[in-house]
């Protein structure tokens, strides 16, 4: 099945692509989850549409994500979450709160889609995260978690 993407799809695409994907996968995943819209001869209007916005979020050339990826590797990260005595985390951090501290702590402004956790941080200390700042710059990124 024919289908375009509204929303980044890790292992399949970005928002705006058009991909070919399993009829099942479609229909019970993507589609009811509004992440994808099925293709239509008048979906190349929402294409269009869906890849100017992308361009407006995404950082802008190359040498601007390269500068931000400088500034992302050497800013300190910490994140302050609940934990219990063992230092294991009253639930988990995630990527709304990685962009938050990246921001606070003098990196530049990062959407939260395009940070990647590999596991869920579940515990206090130092855990990588993986940055997409363009596409074809990331950074590998430690953020520090504190007990708060």
């Amino acid at each position: 099945m024919k289908i375009i993407l509204t929303q980044p799809v890790t292992g399949l695409g970005d928002a705006g692509d058009v991909v070919d994907v399993k009829d099942g996968y479609a229909r019970n995943f993507l589609l009811p989850r509004k992440v994808a819209t099925p293709w239509t001869k008048g979906g190349q209007k929402q294409v269009d549409s869906i890849k100017a916005a992308r361009a407006k979020r995404a950082v802008r050339s190359a040498e601007d994500a390269a500068a931000a990826k400088a500034r992302l590797e050497g800013a300190e990260i910490t994140v302050a979450a609940r934990a219990g005595s063992g230092g294991r985390l009253f639930g988990a951090v995630t990527p709304g709160e990685i962009a938050d501290a990246i921001l606070a702590g003098g990196g530049p402004q990062v959407d939260k889609r395009r940070i990647e956790v590999r596991s869920p941080i579940r515990s206090v200390g130092e855990h990588a995260v993986h940055v997409r700042l363009h596409e074809d710059v990331a950074a590998d990124v430690t953020v520090s978690v504190v007990a708060g």
